[in-house]
């Protein structure tokens, strides 16, 4: 199995590539940290995310990653958890591999229509709590507004997403 940083000065052109990874790896994760993702559970879907067959068990993370089983554990966790992969096991093994979905991120992100959806009944419930012609009722419902917002137009750009993918374009037509 190829390792991210490779343990020795040998350099072949798969070390590079390895190596490559490893930056795009870290690099690609610490954005999605600074963007509000969990440090090592981002580690661990950015290393699947590159593997060839867009699987790995949790010793090949642990391996690639040169962290703990530990970490990995939690970071897979909290990844299933989200929706961001699925945890498998093939006939007659004995460990699980964790996989990524099919187009991942849309699957991810379409569970976001329920979430602003019961954020926004959440809102009314407080907006009726601290009574309807407070400041604090104005503040809640403009939060609910702004959900409700984002729920109507992020169906129309799932939906422009969808045929997108369908006739096998970016958005940018190329």
């Amino acid at each position: 199995m190829s390792r991210i940083d490779p343990p020795d000065d040998s350099r072949t052109p798969a070390d590079g590539r390895d190596e490559a990874i490893g930056r795009f790896v870290e690099r690609f994760a610490l954005h999605l940290s600074e963007a509000g993702f969990p440090r090592m559970p981002a580690r661990v879907f950015v290393a699947i995310l590159v593997s060839e067959e867009g699987q790995r068990t949790a010793a090949e993370l642990s391996e690639v990653l040169q962290v703990s089983p530990a970490a990995v554990s939690g970071a897979v966790q909290y990844l299933v958890q989200i929706g961001l992969v699925a945890r498998d096991r093939k006939p007659g093994e004995r460990r699980d591999h964790y996989r990524l979905y099919h187009d991942t991120w849309y699957e991810a992100l379409t569970r976001q229509d329920s979430l602003y959806t019961r954020w926004e009944q959440d809102l009314q419930d407080g907006m009726a709590a601290v009574g309807p012609d407070s400041p604090a009722a104005a503040r809640l419902d403009e939060t609910r507004r702004f959900f409700g917002f984002l729920r109507e137009e992020f169906s129309r750009v799932m939906d422009t997403w969808r045929q997108t993918r369908a006739a096998g374009t970016a958005p940018d037509g190329s």
